[in-house]
């Protein structure tokens, strides 16, 4: 048959077929290079999946007319065609923010230079947990083994570190690592890695860490909107799309690499690779691979948030000093025996005199703006300590690890601080005692002094005394 024949074949074909759907053709090249997949032919809901009129629709021209170019496409079509293997995947596609059931079959050709392929697919705007879960028994055993390490092992580094290991001793790989991204502040960290290098790839020894957020901003260009980058063999791709991180892979010795994103609630909270895997049970390996980035994007992001409402529990947001619930719970452990605290130690009470008059007379705004001033002065006078705000001005901090003299020199700055300041003044009281004495007395006894302070600045400024302090 002629390839106008077996377009007109293949038309006939797709047309019977009740799904989205088109016959798509590869070409290998007299050199070895796989040429870029085409679409033969389309049925009408394909089409109309694409948002393409029949009467546009050109038979031979390249995939990426009509949809968005993607590599994981491309490298399915690749395997499926050119290998005569029935492939399926179910992943998300952020262009059409919806799941797609995708199939790859392949069709009979009586040309050696091109083969041909049935793609068809169905498509939900959200994920099908029977489908996501329809992995085989290999697949299934790594996501529950990930599942309970992750849920048993009460330190989440080490549970995450444990489940990398895994994972590349399951995917026959050499390399696999966890980083989470931050967007906003473009920062990353690296949460995992395991790594068993074989003697053709190294790890280079100028690493950048500053310059790797800009390789990190690449990567979802080459993920495409799908829900995974993976190269084999040709990286052509990454080094047109993301060169510096292309020569990192080729210094490295990378052959092949599996990229998914971990996302929740439609943001991209991080990544998780691995390297140089076992190419030979590529279905195993891709479904392992998606429902691990699953359950550790799960993860993570309900480990955020508990960090979130932890911090809000003990944190003061204003001045980002610890709040009265952390200082009540820091009291109770000491006297509990549940933290000794270090001999000697020193507590200290700031009150703010005045700040009730600003805010009458400049307000709120500007009053806020002396508390997160006052707690700079004070994070940075008693660096290192535990800073509390216990009232709406007044603040508590606890001193450890330092001589008498060290503890004195820290009041004075603060003394000095609120000397030199226009608009605000400190009452202060403290108390330094060894670790047998009870910390609940000498908060009293620096309680008591900080008062003894503020009625003595009153007495000096009886224009300020708005209120009883």
């Amino acid at each position: 048959m002629k390839m106008g024949e077996d377009f007109l074949n293949y038309q006939a074909f797709v047309d019977t077929i009740n799904k989205i759907a088109c016959i798509i053709s590869v070409k290998l090249n007299p050199d070895g290079t796989k040429g870029e997949p085409c679409i033969e032919a389309a049925n009408d809901l394909y089409l109309k999946s694409v948002n393409v009129d029949p009467k546009d629709f050109v038979p031979g021209r390249p995939y990426y007319d009509y949809i968005f170019k993607n590599v994981s496409f491309e490298g399915m079509s690749y395997k499926s065609f050119l290998s005569n293997v029935l492939l399926h995947n179910y992943v998300y596609d952020e262009h059409v923010n919806g799941w797609l059931d995708n199939y790859f079959i392949p069709l009979v050709s009586d040309r050696e230079d091109v083969q041909y392929g049935l793609f068809t697919y169905d498509m939900t705007p959200e994920a099908d947990p029977d489908k996501v879960s329809d992995v085989t028994p290999a697949a299934a055993a790594s996501a529950i083994k990930t599942s309970i390490t992750l849920r048993e092992n009460s330190d989440f580094e080490a549970a995450i570190q444990k489940v990398t290991e895994n994972i590349r001793k399951d995917c026959k790989a050499t390399g696999c690592a966890i980083i989470l991204a931050d967007f906003e502040s473009k920062t990353f960290d690296f949460v995992a890695q395991s790594l068993k290098l074989d003697e053709n790839e190294k790890i280079p020894e100028d690493f950048d860490e500053n310059s790797f957020f800009n390789v990190i901003e690449r990567w979802d260009a080459l993920i495409a909107g799908g829900n995974c980058f993976m190269a084999i063999d040709n990286f052509d791709n990454v080094k047109l799309k993301n060169k510096e991180w292309y020569d990192s892979m080729v210094m490295m010795g990378i052959k092949n690499i599996a990229l998914y994103p971990l996302r929740t609630n439609g943001e991209t909270i991080g990544y998780f690779w691995v390297t140089n895997f076992d190419t030979s049970n590529m279905l195993h390996t891709r479904q392992t691979l998606e429902l691990t980035s699953f359950l550790l994007a799960s993860e993570v992001s309900n480990r955020r948030l508990y960090k979130q409402m932890e911090k809000l529990s003990v944190m003061d947001l204003l001045t980002d000093t610890y709040n009265r619930n952390a200082m009540n719970n820091k009291i109770s452990d000491i006297v509990a025996g549940k933290y000794q605290i270090n001999n000697p130690y020193g507590v200290v009470f700031v009150d703010m005199n005045g700040l009730k008059t600003i805010n009458d007379s400049e307000g709120h705004i500007a009053g806020d703006t002396l508390l997160k001033e006052t707690a700079d002065v004070l994070k940075s006078t008693f660096a290192g300590c535990d800073i509390y705000r216990v009232g709406g001005d007044e603040f508590l901090a606890i001193v450890e690890d330092k001589t008498e003299d060290e503890f004195n020199r820290m009041i004075e700055k603060i003394r000095e601080a609120s000397n030199k300041s226009e608009t605000v003044k400190f009452a202060i009281g403290s108390c330094y005692e060894d670790a047998s004495f009870d910390i609940r007395n000498a908060m009293h006894e620096a309680d008591v002094k900080m008062y003894e302070d503020k009625a003595k600045f009153y007495n000096m400024h009886p224009e300020k005394s708005r209120r009883k302090e």
